[in-house]
């Protein structure tokens, strides 16, 4: 019990570190009808940072650590002001599926996210080989990124985003800042043997920004 609450401090320290670095916000992007989902997303956020959370996230990762021995992640969802744990349903080729009991699901590599399912207006894919390879290695430097969104015809929309990564303000922490013309995002990452343990990762314009801890690898 004394490693699980020690974990789940550390954690929590690393995550306030995150958000402290988290000044960029999402705005309107350039692709069709992301303008309008972007607006809706802020002023919806403005309201939802007045209502405090009743569970405790501790007590939660505590709980699911006694009785889940699989691999765990904990995720918190700015935009909808939700904390759930997640756990490994599936990995595939490095590639790890994350799902809650209702079947809401978070798709990561090596800590990147690259995928949710069943959260609506899903990011169908992230491609970001070039900057998880900066990221995880502790470098600096400039490279893209592609996300492609499911729209309402069942095709992908893709955003492409010109990212910048670096050292940021907090040791220990590496931001990758990204834009497209007026849309500029920052995530936040914090790197242990090679894969992202603790970040704040930009899910789309509007789910906004997720907190992701891995609780067990």
């Amino acid at each position: 019990m004394i490693g699980t609450k020690l974990r789940i401090t550390l954690g929590a320290t690393a995550l306030a570190m995150l958000a402290a670095c988290g000044n960029v916000d999402s705005e309107q992007g350039s692709i069709p009808g992301l303008i309008a989902q972007a607006v809706r997303q802020t002023a919806a956020q403005e309201k939802r940072d007045e209502v405090t959370a009743t569970v405790d996230p501790g007590e939660m990762a505590a709980t699911a650590l006694r009785v889940n021995p699989g691999p765990l992640i904990l995720v918190g969802l700015e935009s909808r002001n939700t904390t759930q744990v997640l756990a490994m349903v599936g990995e595939n080729a490095g590639q790890r599926t994350y799902m809650t009991k209702n079947e809401q699901a978070l798709i990561l590599r090596d800590g990147m996210l690259v995928g949710t399912r069943g959260l609506g207006h899903d990011l169908s894919v992230a491609e970001l080989a070039a900057s998880s390879s900066l990221i995880r290695s502790g470098q600096s430097g400039q490279t893209k990124r592609v996300m492609r969104y499911w729209t309402g015809d069942g095709l992908e929309s893709p955003l492409r985003l010109d990212c910048t990564v670096g050292a940021g303000p907090k040791p220990g922490v590496i931001l990758e800042s990204c834009e497209n013309g007026p849309l500029k995002i920052q995530n936040n990452y914090i790197v242990q043997g090679g894969r992202v343990t603790v970040s704040r990762q930009w899910i789309g314009p509007n789910l906004g920004y997720a907190t992701i801890q891995e609780l067990r690898p």
